[in-house]
């Protein structure tokens, strides 16, 4: 589990694709820190497994594998060479929770529409792809490229949030361009209440829980 407090700025060093998926390669510091292989690491919110750890160019650097379905359901096939990504380490036990609860598991990609800065912070504009509209809410959360973030407002298909200065600089959400895309992970706890409701109450008779998930 994460909590969307990015820890580090890491490089993509290489990206090698395969038949049925490519392998990943990251160059970072602090969040290889006692790290090993098979610990998990968030790459811009996706959770990823070490499977190897190296060097290069003379700086540490971590090898993941991506499967198939990751590279579909996130931008990280698109990352190149150079590009920068946040890092998140999972959370210790008895580490501070300074965001909220992050699987590390994207629910979709997002696109950029519009970036408006304030005196002190910026609003951004995000695509919201219509699956996943029904889990967020003004005031809620959303992990964004692996950023905790309150939504500002939201619609049937886009949402705002705004950036502080610290956010703006510590993250890749500083840099993004209006057409680039961000990985997006909605609000776990709102997904588990839809799929309770939908199943009714514990020992409903099974006609009405089949019934009420097919709606």
């Amino acid at each position: 589990m994460f909590t969307g407090i990015v820890e580090e700025l890491g490089a993509v060093v290489a990206v090698r694709e395969h038949a049925d998926g490519a392998r990943l390669t990251v160059a970072a510091d602090a969040v290889l820190d006692g790290t090993r292989p098979g610990d998990s690491i968030a790459v811009d919110g996706c959770c990823l497994t070490v499977a190897e750890l190296g060097e290069h160019d003379g700086r540490p650097v971590w090898t993941a594998d991506l499967m198939a379905e990751t590279l579909r359901r996130t931008g990280l096939g698109a990352r190149r060479p150079g590009d920068g990504v946040n890092l998140e380490r999972a959370l210790a036990a008895g580490g501070r929770f300074g965001g909220h609860v992050v699987q590390g598991h994207v629910d979709g990609v997002g696109t950029v529409l519009a970036r408006t800065p304030g005196t002190q912070w910026e609003v951004v504009e995000i695509a919201l792809p219509a699956a996943l509209a029904r889990y967020v809410v003004a005031q809620g959360s959303i992990a964004v490229d692996g950023v905790s973030l309150t939504v500002v407002s939201v619609g049937a298909d886009a949402f705002t949030v705004s950036l502080i200065p610290e956010t703006r600089t510590r993250t890749t959400l500083g840099r993004r361009a209006v057409g680039e895309t961000v990985n997006l992970e909605v609000d776990v706890l709102s997904k588990y209440v839809e799929r309770h409701l939908a199943l009714g109450p514990v020992g409903a008779p099974r006609e009405a829980a089949e019934a009420g998930a097919a709606r």
